[in-house]
C-alpha cells in the first residue's frame, strides 16, 4: 500500500513513517517542516526506497493536487497540525489556519483525486486526533467514541471543527474516511516543549521542574510507538464512517508522572541530590482539564487491539532514550517558544 502521510516529520507522523516503512509500506512524508518538525525523526527510513518526502503546506491546495498527481496514494494518514495547548492559548490563528483550513484542503484534494481515480473502494482517509476534543472528565468515566464534544482550548477546538469536516466528507461526498482520537502520547523524539520532555530535560539541566496548578490533572499515557501500531491497524481494518478511541490504559497525574521520571533518572544518572527537589509548582494553564480517560472497547472488540507498553516500561525507555540521544535534544532548544512560559494568557 502507498500512504500519503501527513506531519510525517513530526513526533507521532514520525512514528508512523518509521512504523509503515517497517511494515513493507510506500510511505509519501508531506512535511511543512514547521518548528515542531525534524527530519531527524526519519533518518532511519530516509535511504529506503519505500520512503518519500515531500516538503509541502497542507495550506497550500496546489501543493497538495500537485503531491496526490504525483505519487497516487492509496490511502492517506493526516497527522499535521498544530498540537500545544500552550501555543494556541497564545495564538489561535495558526490552529485555525491549519488545523481546520489545512483538513478542508487536504479533504477537498482527496476528494478530487479520489473522484479521477474512479472512487476506488479501497482507499481511505484517515484522520488522526485527539481525546481533547470531548472536554474534561470528573474523577469518574471514560470517553466513548460516543462522547459529545466539548473542547476547552483553541487546539481542541480547531481539532474538533476539523473531526466534524472530516465527518461531513465522508457524509456528504462518499468519501471513505476514518476518524481516531487518542489520548497523550509520549515516547522517543518527542518535541521538547510537552511535559515528560520538559521534566526530563529541566531535570537534567538542574532547573525547576514547572508542574501546573497542584499536579492533579490525570491524562492516560499512550506509549507512541504502540499508537503508531493502532493507527496502521485502524487503517487497514477499520470500518469506513466509524471513530476509534485509541488508549493507553495507563492513567496518572502529571505530579505522579514527574516522580516516576526523577526516580528513574536517579537510577539512570544520579545526580548529588534527588531529582524530585526540583519540582516547582506554577500557575495553572487557564482552562486546564482536570482528567482524560478513554475506554478502549472498540479497539479492542473490532480490531483486536491493545497497547503493549505500560506506562513503567514507557518511561524507563522514553528517559533512556533522551539520555542517548543528546545531539537530538539539544539541536531544537534554540527553536522559537521551547524552553519558555507560554499560554497564560
Amino acid at each position: 500500500m502507498k500512504i500519503l502521510v501527513t506531519g510525517g516529520a513530526g513526533f507521532i507522523g514520525s512514528a508512523v513513517v518509521r512504523q509503515a516503512v517497517a511494515q513493507g509500506h510506500d510511505v509519501v512524508n508531506l512535511d511543512a517542516l514547521t518548528y515542531a518538525a525534524c527530519l531527524a525523526n526519519v533518518a532511519s527510513v530516509a535511504d529506503s526506497p519505500l520512503y518519500h518526502f515531500e516538503q509541502a503546506d497542507i495550506r497550500d491546495r496546489a501543493a497538495l493536487d500537485r503531491v496526490f498527481a504525483d505519487h497516487t496514494p492509496d490511502a492517506v494518514m493526516h497527522l499535521a497540525a498544530e498540537s500545544h495547548v500552550d501555543r494556541s492559548i497564545d495564538g489561535p490563528g495558526a490552529f485555525i489556519e491549519t488545523n481546520v483550513t489545512g483538513t478542508y484542503n487536504m479533504l477537498d484534494a482527496a476528494r478530487a483525486y479520489w473522484t479521477r481515480q474512479g472512487k476506488p473502494e479501497g482507499f481511505r482517509f484517515h484522520h488522526i486526533s485527539t481525546d481533547e476534543v470531548y472536554g474534561s472528565l470528573g474523577p469518574e468515566g471514560q470517553f466513548t467514541e460516543d462522547t459529545p464534544y466539548a473542547p476547552n482550548s483553541p487546539y481542541s477546538a480547531s481539532k474538533a471543527a476539523s473531526d466534524h469536516l472530516v465527518r461531513a466528507w465522508g457524509e456528504t461526498y462518499g468519501l471513505p474516511i476514518l476518524v481516531t482520537n487518542c489520548s497523550n502520547n509520549y515516547g522517543p523524539y518527542h518535541f521538547p516543549e510537552k511535559l515528560i520532555p520538559v521534566i526530563i530535560l529541566r531535570a537534567l539541566a538542574g532547573e525547576a521542574i514547572p508542574i501546573y496548578g497542584t499536579g492533579e490533572n490525570i491524562r492516560d499515557w499512550l506509549f507512541v510507538e504502540d499508537h503508531a501500531d493502532a493507527l496502521l491497524t485502524v487503517l487497514a481494518n477499520g470500518q469506513p464512517g466509524r471513530t476509534y478511541n485509541i488508549g493507553g490504559e495507563n492513567e496518572a497525574t502529571n505530579l505522579d508522572i514527574a516522580h516516576k521520571i526523577c526516580a528513574i533518572l536517579d537510577r539512570l544518572r544520579p545526580d548529588a541530590k534527588p531529582y524530585a527537589e526540583q519540582i516547582t509548582f506554577v500557575t495553572d494553564r487557564p482552562g486546564h482539564d482536570l482528567r482524560y480517560a478513554i475506554d478502549p472497547t472498540r479497539m479492542r472488540t473490532e480490531l483486536n487491539w491493545r497497547p503493549s507498553v505500560t506506562l513503567d516500561e514507557g518511561l524507563e525507555r522514553t528517559v533512556a532514550w533522551y539520555l542517548d540521544n543528546e545531539d537530538w535534544w539539544r539541536a531544537l532548544q534554540d527553536r522559537e517558544g521551547v524552553g519558555q512560559r507560554l499560554g497564560v494568557a
